[in-house]
């Protein structure tokens, strides 16, 4: 089956639809020009790769053709086009993919043949990049997942975490997985939600936890005295008043110190409760105990979190981090960020860095730390050391 190659252009601008008609069949595409949006989705087919689009038309606009495109469930990649500014346009974007379109451009008008090329080089048919990866959310009954907790079917991978001053790993997170024997490994998206629900967190909190300080001693020489574990905790577990106790008589248990153990929190999720919650951290922190905020910048609580927790580390959040190349008002975010979580002592983590030009953005901001594909996925225990033993001891950056 020959893969998609249409180009659909939406644009009442007939100089700048011949332009990009033009262009694109140079490079292979053909290319539909229509001036029509309000019927512009009806052209859509399974061979339609690219659409582009011009936000400001007369009748519907550009906002509410995304609009349909998005109940279309459209498939084809789309670049933006317009005259307004740039944070319209990324605000444009935005929208589109919370309404589940792939945006993988913008053209500012007036734009220049060079900018057109360009542009068009980067969308150029592709195969591998038609097909759409989406992951199916999992359906299961509570029974399964409760057999899972009563037969211990949970288990710990580790993703390294590296300075961005040395290139060097400092430490890992240590991240949940549902090894499930009739489905494989089930990412925490699919059953952190349900755990909750059903009051399973706190057991797979402390199960975590517990795994990741008996696995340490197994890569611990590779990391070096000073090398963290990075531990997700529910907001849940965190109300609870006798955690800071529990979790320091876990620590001494197993000789690792307070210190080089950090307590990631997810941004959005401390509203509710927030007197016991903060009662916790506050102890936690007292305790030596590094608290990090995680997801930074993906929720609507950023500057109330700030106030309010001890942190001493943010998150980057990976939304973020891959788009700060192509979008303006991201990069600005993540530099502000950096240098606002450096104002208030505290270090700051990328999270799902996966280009060396990401790396090096983000560099010049003085970041402190990054993680993510670049580097290495999340590895279980057997994988890590061998990836420690194979780059642990290099510089990666």
């Amino acid at each position: 089956m020959a893969a998609a190659n249409n180009i659909l252009v939406v644009d009442d601008d007939g100089v700048v639809g011949s332009l990009v008609s033009s262009m694109a069949r140079s490079i292979g595409f053909h290319c539909i020009v229509t001036k029509d949006a309000a019927n512009c989705h009806r052209l859509v087919t399974a061979d339609t790769a690219v659409i582009i689009l011009d936000l400001i038309m007369p009748g519907m606009d550009g906002i509410e053709v995304l609009r349909l495109l998005g109940e279309q469930k459209c498939r084809a990649r789309i670049v933006l086009m317009s005259g307004m500014d740039k944070r319209v346009i990324e605000t444009a974007k935005k929208l589109a993919r919370t309404l589940g379109l792939v945006v993988v451009g913008h053209l500012q008008k007036p734009f220049g043949v060079e900018e057109l090329r360009i542009a068009l080089g980067d969308i150029a048919p592709d195969e591998s990049l038609l097909v759409a990866h989406e992951r199916p959310k999992l359906d299961f009954p509570d029974a399964e997942l409760a057999r899972a907790f009563a037969q211990a079917e949970f288990v710990n991978y580790y993703q390294p975490q590296i300075s961005l001053k040395t290139g060097m790993v400092t430490g890992v997170e240590v991240l949940s997985r549902w090894f499930n024997p009739r489905r494989g490994v089930i990412l925490p998206e699919h059953f952190i939600a349900r755990a909750e629900s059903m009051g399973f967190i706190d057991a797979l909190c402390w199960s975590t936890a517990e795994m990741a300080l008996a696995d340490v001693h197994q890569f611990r020489d590779k990391l070096g005295a000073q090398a963290r574990i990075s531990l997700n905790a529910s907001v849940h577990t965190l109300r609870d008043l006798k955690f800071p106790d529990m979790f320091m008589a876990l620590l001494d248990q197993h000789g690792f110190p307070a210190d080089n153990l950090v307590i990631e929190i997810t941004e959005t999720g401390l509203i509710r409760e927030l007197a016991r919650t903060l009662d916790v951290l506050t102890r936690l922190r007292m305790k030596s105990i590094q608290l990090s905020i995680d997801d930074f910048g993906a929720g609507y609580a950023m500057m109330q979190q700030l106030q309010n927790v001890p942190a001493t580390e943010l998150k980057l959040d990976m939304s973020l981090v891959q788009n700060m190349h192509a979008s303006h008002t991201d990069r600005i975010m993540v530099e502000k960020t950096i240098e606002m979580g450096h104002e208030l002592g505290m270090e700051v983590m990328a999270e799902g860095v996966t280009t060396k030009e990401q790396v090096t953005l983000l560099q010049g901001m003085g970041c402190d730390g990054a993680q993510g594909f670049l580097f290495s996925p999340a590895l279980p225990l057997a994988g890590l050391v061998k990836w420690l033993h194979g780059a642990g001891a290099a510089r990666l950056i």
